[in-house]
């Protein structure tokens, strides 16, 4: 028999983070929403943001409830060089770089810091990673280390040269990849320093 209209947004609510306008995909009412979160079925983790009480939470809920509320951003900075383990910061929010010229957010439901960037090194680097079945884009490694010592004034010269210490350490990103990244970030006198340290 065909699940009814709630039993459907629960289904996907087990599954990913659901948000209002999902519902829509189902022919499901928004009301239906608001009535699975009065009988407890659903919980609000924000706002338009919304999982089923059986959702298995993982160490990256923060960065997919940002992903969803804003798709169009890529998870950079601390919030990258954790995900990637190149990092033992704890940042509070999450960094999110957005191409310079457009809109940034402004304070939710999920504290975001948000950095603006050149349309060009915004493009650099972007890697999906599938997460809680939500795509997220996230800066790779070697853009991570870049963009640490592009705003060193922002994390401390001291962060930023941690996270180029530890992908090297970790082998998670060549030596290629570094300049590279450090090139389009136009970082290469401000890193070659330190990479040449490490050789």
């Amino acid at each position: 028999m065909k699940p009814s209209p709630s039993g459907r947004i629960v289904n996907l609510a087990n599954k990913k983070v659901v948000r209002s306008r999902d519902v829509k995909d189902i022919a499901a009412p928004r009301v239906k929403i608001s009535q699975l979160v009065g009988e407890g079925k659903l919980h609000r983790v924000a706002r338009g943001l919304y999982v089923s009480s059986n959702y298995p939470i993982t160490e990256n809920h923060s960065l997919v409830l940002a992903a969803r509320l804003h798709p169009r951003g890529v998870v950079c900075l601390l919030s990258a060089a954790q995900f990637h383990g190149i990092t033992l910061e704890m940042p509070p929010a999450v960094w999110i770089a957005f191409p310079r010229g457009k809109s940034v957010p402004g304070p939710g439901d999920i504290p975001i810091k948000p950095i603006k960037v050149s349309i060009p090194a915004f493009a650099y680097g972007i890697e999906t990673h599938r997460l809680e079945g939500i795509d997220v884009q996230i800066y790779s490694v070697a853009k991570t280390v870049a963009d640490g010592f592009k705003f060193r004034s922002q994390i401390g010269v001291s962060v930023a040269v941690e996270l180029l210490k530890e992908a090297w350490k970790q082998r998670k990103a060549s030596a290629d990849e570094l300049w590279d990244a450090a090139r389009s970030c136009r970082m290469l006198n401000v890193m070659r320093p330190y990479f040449d340290s490490l050789l």
